[in-house]
Formats: C-alpha cells, structure tokens, sequence
C-alpha cells in the first residue's frame, strides 16, 4: 500500500486490534509497507494491557471482538484518560455505532471490507488532526490544517473533543440521515449544521434556518410549510416557505424543542413522507430535502416531560452531535481570542497585534458562561472602543473587570521571592521524585479550582487527558495521592 506522505520522518507504531489473524496479517502488511511499525492484539483484554503499558501514534480497532465489544475498549481507554487517536474498522456497522464510537474519541469509521488506500487516507488524516491539536493554538491561527474543517472564524478548534466533533461532522455529511445538534446557547449548534451541509453533497443547494424560539408560534407553520394569498389574515401574497426553498438542500430546525406539539405532529408526517401542503392550498407538494435540528435543552428530558413528541425525537436523532461548551475546550479560549482579535482588528481598521499576559489569563480563566459568542462579542467590544497594538486590563469589558477583581480579592497567585531561600521545609518539600510532584501540582491545581479540570489544566498548560492518565497512573501503583501540605 502506497499512502501520502507521512506528517513527519518519525515512524509511526499502530496497534492494530483484530481478532481475525488472516485480516490481521493483511492489514499489517499494508501498514508496514506504508513505513509504520505494528503491534497485533486479538482481544479487548490484549489491547488495554498495551496501550496501559506502551503510547501508540494510533489505535485501529475491531468492533467485534471475542471478550468484549470495542465500544467497551473505547469506554475503557476513554474513562482512564487515554486520548489515543482511533479507528474503528469493522463488518458489523451502522451509523448509531459510528456516531457512539465517534462520541468516545474515535476519529474515522470504516467498514469491512476496506482498501489499502482508503485506510492510508484515513490514518494520515487522523495523524494530521492529532498533530494539530498539539500545537500551540496562539502560535497557529493562520496555520490550521484541511483536517481541522475550517469554517467561519468562530468554528475552530484544537482541542481534542472539537476534533472528534469535526470528524462527527465530515461523517455525518456524507449521509442523509438526520442530525440532532445539541449544546449550550454560544456553543456554534447553526455554524454546525452549517458544516455539515457545506461537507455534504447537497452543498450547491440551498441551506434554509428556522430559528423556532424567534417566530410567533401562529407564524410558524406558514413559515415550514408556505401559504398562499388569503389563506389567513394578513396573507397578501403567496409565500412557498422553508420546505419548498429548501428543496434539494438542507433545512435546519433551530431550537426545535420550542415548536408547539400540534405542529410537531405535521412535521412528524413531513419528514416520513416528505409530502406537505401550503396553507390554504389542497395540492400537496413532494420535496427532497434534509433535516437538520439543534437545541439547547436536554431533548429526552423534554420527551419525559410531555413537550416533545417522542415519535418526533427517534425520527430526527438518528446522528447526536453535542457541542461542548467553550470551558471544555481545553486551550481553545485563547486560540479563539487571538483570531477574533485579529479578525476585528482588520474589520474595524485597528492595531490591535496582541493581549497583555494579565489580560491573557482574564480571558483564559473566565468561565464564559455565554460560550464562543459571547467571547466574540467580548472581543468585538474591546476592539471598537479601544485603540492600540496590545489589549490592556483596563479595556476589558466589566463582566471580565468584575471577575478579575473577584479572582485578585479571594486569592493571591504565590511567587518565589515570597519564600525565603534557605527555607528547609520548602527543600525538602521539593526533594522528590518527579512523578510526585507532578502529582503535588495536579491536586493542588484541581484543590484551588474546587474540582475543575478543565481550569486546573490551563492553568498548569497541559490538556485535561494528560491530568486524567497521570492521576490514573499514580493510583494504579500507589493508590490514592493526598498532598503532603494539607
């Protein structure tokens, strides 16, 4: 098998899990005439045991295996703190199980039987997307790979659960299917969908958004379905609606959890059909189309409750995508600050090159409960009242001023020139093995933190996984880690 050329000269060790030993010689023979070293493993048991014990650039893994499941390994791997990039390969599929291994970190899913080429493509790609994300996101903004599914400056990202999200989208593009995105408001649940259809085969067709929290609810059928003139009052005129605009396309249903339950009934019918008729009018009207939906609610939850049909929710949540909120993302708070910065900066003729370190780690700590939009917004304002090549304390918008001052009140960050030099307590407490005090700094991040990982992560500048792998590590050999100073 001849691949694309590798992302580095370093070679590459894969560890392949499969539990056929004719399909495993063949696909390690791919891969090592691809110039990767391969590692074999023939059950679920074999494949943890190595990864616990060794790191591998990748993880190709058989679903079907004869001790466990694979989404069971990925759950496994997942929970311990592994963020191993993955592919599932497999002859027993369907889009639920590549949505479910997706949403555990798998980065590709393909089925049996699989091409030399297409699975060389598969791994650069993923190789490619675990490189970018370790890199440092100030240092790359104009540098983002294909793999990273650029879009509007707002939908980047390096963190590893964004790039899974991408690797959501590019799959579920090449379906039909339905999509049901969920997320917190700001999350980016239409530049999502938006993704999607400008990935999928309907991109030259159009992309038609019903945001169904902002119409009046007695507005909202006309708005789906269309009218003609007089069907209801105010009716002046014939209007064909989203369905017949969208035809051939995608129409997106944003904040589908608002639409009242008689309506949902007719959508329910529309979707199985794909029949529908405009107000007023007895003709009924084919239309090819697909269904994208969002909310920012829990949308089992509202089943449970009685405000959404149930038969509505299985028909559309064939594929989940949820959007992470941005206090998850790891390092994207700053890699997103800085390209706004710079985005605005040109859009409003300003100077603005950089952010002062103290404003910095304002923007990094703050929670944003607003997500990414409000973030962009915070940025914005920053750059139209402000002039100037470096962002200062001081332009900071209040909500960031306020929690600033809150963070500057409640604690002091500690220095060395604070300890005196020839404190024994403090030599001895550093005298330890390195493993210890990565631990020491770990807990006691998470302690002043009160529990958030994501927060004791950036401020120790490493990623939440290498958090969870080294406190699971420790544990495995000396149990429980208790800081020395409490």
């Amino acid at each position: 098998m001849k691949t694309s050329t590798q992302a580095d000269t370093s070679v590459k060790t894969i560890l392949l899990v499969e539990d056929s030993p004719t399909t495993a010689e063949m696909y390690a023979a791919f891969l090592e005439n691809a110039g990767y070293q391969v590692e074999k493993a023939g059950t679920g048991k074999q494949a943890i045991e190595a990864v616990e014990g060794k790191e591998y650039s990748l993880l190709l893994l058989d679903l079907a295996l004869p001790d466990m499941d694979g989404i069971q390994i990925l759950n496994k791997l997942q929970s311990s703190g592994h963020n191993l990039p993955t592919i599932v390969i497999t002859g027993n599929g369907s889009v639920q199980r590549a949505v479910e291994a997706m949403r555990l970190g798998a980065m590709d899913f393909m089925m049996k039987p699989c091409s030399a080429e297409k699975l060389g493509k598969s791994i650069n790609a993923a190789l490619a997307r675990r490189q970018a994300s370790k890199k440092n996101p100030s240092d790359s903004i104009d540098a983002a790979p294909e793999q990273s599914l650029r879009g509007p400056s707002g939908f980047l990202g390096y963190s590893p659960i964004m790039q899974n999200v991408f690797a959501l989208i590019e799959r579920a593009a090449q379906s039909n299917a339905s999509v049901f995105i969920t997320g917190e408001s700001g999350t980016g649940k239409e530049l999502c969908a938006q993704a999607i259809h400008d990935s999928s085969p309907r991109r030259n067709d159009a992309f038609v958004a019903i945001n169904c929290a902002a119409i009046p609810r007695d507005l909202m059928e006309s708005e789906i379905f269309g009218h003609r003139k007089g069907a209801f009052t105010g009716a002046q005129s014939d209007y064909e609606g989203a369905a017949s605009m969208a035809d051939g396309g995608t129409l997106f249903l944003d904040e589908l959890c608002e639409m009242q339950m008689d309506l949902q009934a007719k959508l329910l019918r529309f979707i199985q059909t794909g029949v529908y008729k405009r107000l007023g009018d007895s003709k009924e009207r084919n239309t090819d189309l697909r269904f994208l939906c969002a909310t920012n609610r829990d949308p089992l939850s509202e089943v449970q409750e009685g405000r959404f049909r149930e038969d509505l929710y299985y028909r559309l949540h064939v594929v989940p995508i949820h959007m992470p909120p941005l206090r998850d993302r790891d390092n994207d708070i700053d890699m997103l600050a800085n390209r706004f910065l710079k985005d605005f900066s040109v859009i409003e003729g300003k100077k603005f090159k950089r952010f002062d370190q103290p404003v910095a780690n304002v923007i990094t700590r703050f929670g944003w409960p607003g997500n990414v939009r409000q973030l962009e917004n915070a940025i914005r304002q920053i750059v139209v009242l402000n002039d100037g090549e470096n962002v200062t304390l001081d332009m900071l918008p209040a909500a960031l001023q306020s929690a600033n001052r809150s963070s500057s009140e409640i604690v002091a960050e500690p220095t060395f020139s604070a300890i005196e030099a020839d404190s024994s307590a403090i030599k001895d407490l550093l005298i330890r093995p390195l493993d210890e005090l990565d631990m020491m700094a770990i807990e006691a991040a998470i302690e002043k933190y009160d529990g958030n990982i994501s927060r004791a992560a950036r401020a120790l500048d490493i990623s939440t996984s290498t958090i969870y792998r080294k406190r699971q590590a420790w544990e495995q050999h000396h149990g429980k880690f208790v800081l020395p100073f409490d």
